[in-house]
């Protein structure tokens, strides 16, 4: 990496804040070009090679950067396991859209946020500063016509109230409860990652309904499937409630799937982009629609994604059908899973 970094970090987004080192206030640069970008499903550590130039700076260093003016980031925010990479990567391929999909970076200040782990200590103001500082890095671009699109990691939802205060624009994507119950217990991973997530999500319910919902050990399989749901629309209605000057639209990612073109037209729309209705078909009739987004080398559909989902449907049906009735008795308790259940009948 050249000794002349600052010029280059305030040239373009070719330097790209990768990870922070948070206690010994040290951020972690990566030269990362317009392709590479394009490419990575992620951006964090899942995409170091021996090949990708990094270097590390001090934070105070990299904020002292002096940058021109740039257009505030739009974002995509949703619930997991609802289309964000897929729809990220379509819209990717305007001219006018730098698509980062899951800046690790985020996710540490979202932990932080959320857990205010021992060593950090930082007030609110400084979380806050240091939010605004990192949305700002992340606002840099290839050209003058573009503007960063953010997919942010499901984690980093709670910071939504903050990154969408000053008039921000987003989509939030999600699915209905049961599409959402079938899509998580189809998958042996994202089973897996329901249980190695629940008492995160249990302690973020928690924090938004001002008492307990239930313990870990007291869940159900689907009911733990379903704490996903329950956590990131709670959150995400929590931001459309207190960001009043957003610009936020809401997409049901099945919806999406029984019209692509037509839904990806409405999403570039919201975003300020011109997306003509032929252009939109040749992107949804392409490769990206027919691959695992987060992982392009393997084939994966739509009409796959039905099967599977069908298949856990009928598999789990009872144990669905118990959760959803939970879910109904927990809207009863708590305003606001009533609130989110409500937003996602209305949204869809």
């Amino acid at each position: 990496m050249s000794n002349d970094w600052q010029s280059l970090f305030a040239k373009d987004a070719s330097l790209f804040p990768h990870l922070a080192d948070l206690q010994k206030e040290q951020v972690l640069l990566s030269t990362m070009s317009e392709t590479a970008f394009r490419q990575a499903s992620f951006l964090d550590q899942r995409i170091f090679t021996p090949d990708l130039a990094r270097q590390v700076m001090s934070w105070a260093d990299v904020a002292s950067v002096p940058l021109a003016r740039l257009s505030k980031p739009q974002y995509i925010f949703h619930i997991g396991h609802v289309g964000s990479t897929l729809i990220s990567r379509l819209l990717g391929e305007l001219d006018g859209i730098l698509a980062l999909r899951e800046p690790a970076i985020l996710r540490q200040l979202a932990d932080v946020h959320v857990n205010n782990p021992a060593g950090i200590g930082w007030t609110g103001d400084e979380q806050a500063k240091r939010l605004d500082q990192v949305e700002n890095w992340l606002s840099r671009v290839f050209h003058a016509n573009q503007r960063v699109m953010i997919k942010a990691s499901s984690f980093v939802s709670p910071l939504a109230r903050h990154l969408l205060a000053d008039s921000g624009t987003a989509l939030f994507l999600f699915a209905s409860r049961k599409r959402y119950l079938q899509t998580i217990l189809a998958g042996d991973a994202s089973k897996q990652e329901a249980t190695a997530l629940a008492d995160l999500r249990l302690n973020r319910l928690e924090q938004h309904c001002g008492q307990p919902v239930g313990t870990k050990e007291s869940l159900t399989l689907a009911q733990t499937a379903a704490l996903g749901w329950l956590c990131e629309m709670v959150t995400l209605c929590d931001a459309e409630v207190h960001c009043p000057d957003a610009k936020i639209a809401w997409m049901d990612f099945d919806h999406f799937l029984s019209q692509p073109a037509e839904y990806l037209q409405v999403a570039a729309d919201h975003f300020g982009t011109s997306l003509a209705l032929d252009q939109a078909q040749s992107l949804v009739s392409g490769s990206i629609m027919t691959s695992y987004s987060k992982a392009p080398e393997y084939d994966y559909s739509a009409s796959l994604r039905e099967e599977l989902l069908a298949e856990a449907g009928q598999i789990h049906a009872d144990d669905i059908t118990q959760t959803l009735l939970w879910i109904d008795q927990l809207a009863r308790q708590h305003p606001k899973v009533a609130a989110a259940i409500a937003t996602a009948e209305m949204k869809r």
